[in-house]
């Protein structure tokens, strides 16, 4: 039955998904947290909820232009199944903001593969990191991204590996003006601060780590399979999904750099686990054993929700 519907790309696939995605991110930020309603901020929050639903067409958009999956819609309902498994994720506005604009940059980064418009692509992917980096100062390390993607593509090109320099100049050049304009010159300067915590609250409790190691060893194991999978394909499909195992792994540093009582920042590694874990579905090759898979990849993330608030 699951199958059925998500296992195509059809337009009451995006309906169920974003409707569920509305009602949840509501009733995660009133009723599960209670966050007392403010108008001051309900307009951010209407933005970020703006920003996470349309997350939804550019993960499909992704996934399909770049063929990183066949043809179905497994990638955005695991995606919307890991929201769940992490509902804290949704109070964090900033963090839904900066995750967006990493996913653009992702976009960019991987349409490099064409060999076509490299240093505008490059440049395109510096602006978009460096402005995810002005709601997550971490976000920045996603440079390191764009740095491996030239090594990928075309490093003998020298240009290249100075156009991510230009890129995140002219965003902070921009984005100075603006603030010196709303009177907050210093912005810049208090926002990079760069803060580690070792000794997260959130961590010492064992229901929050065993979560979250639960998912990193999972997907990380999922990554393995990938690859040896992969160990027959193409060259190009071979570094597309190295760029995106590497957009995991930095999110998961920068997650366990900085989860001071709490861990929105996983939200950034959303997107490459539901592809490893959509590649992973399709490699079940039984109808039946595919649908109980499914099955049980929706009542977890349900059963692991209501466990976390009882």
């Amino acid at each position: 039955m699951i199958s059925s519907i998500f296992g195509k790309t059809k337009p009451i696939n995006y309906i169920l998904i974003l409707s569920f995605l509305f009602v949840f991110y509501w009733f995660t930020v009133f009723i599960l947290y209670s966050i007392p309603y403010n108008s001051n901020t309900i307009l951010l929050q209407i933005v970020a909820l703006g920003v996470l639903l349309f997350d939804i067409f550019i993960i499909n958009f992704i996934v399909k232009r770049n063929k990183i999956t066949a043809d179905h819609s497994y990638t955005i309902l695991f995606f919307t199944l890991l929201i769940l498994i992490f509902p804290e994720t949704l109070l964090d506005n900033y963090s839904i903001i900066c995750s967006f604009f990493l996913l653009i940059a992702l976009r960019r980064l991987l349409s490099i593969k064409s060999l076509k418009a490299i240093k505008i692509k490059l440049f395109d992917a510096s602006m978009w990191v460096a402005i995810a980096s002005l709601f997550y100062d971490w976000a920045i390390l996603f440079l390191i991204l764009v740095y491996i993607t030239i090594y990928l593509y075309n490093p003998k090109n020298i240009r290249n590996w100075i156009i991510p320099f230009i890129g995140v100049a002219t965003v902070f050049l921009i984005a100075s003006a603006v603030f010196i304009l709303i009177d907050q010159p210093e912005y810049i300067l208090n926002h990079y601060k760069f803060t580690v915590s070792t000794t997260s609250e959130y961590l010492l409790e064992w229901r929050h780590s065993l979560r979250l190691l639960t998912y990193i060893f999972a997907i990380l194991f999922l990554i393995v399979l990938m690859f040896i999978k992969l160990s027959s394909c193409g060259q190009g499909r071979i570094n597309t999904m190295r760029l995106i195992n590497i957009f995991f792994l930095i999110g998961i540093t920068i997650t366990l750099l900085n989860s001071n009582h709490e861990i929105s920042p996983i939200l950034m590694t959303f997107f490459p686990a539901t592809v490893f874990m959509s590649n992973y579905i399709e490699t079940i090759k039984k109808p039946n054993i595919k649908e109980i898979a499914l099955i049980a990849s929706i009542i977890i993330p349900f059963i692991i929700l209501l466990i976390r608030f009882i």
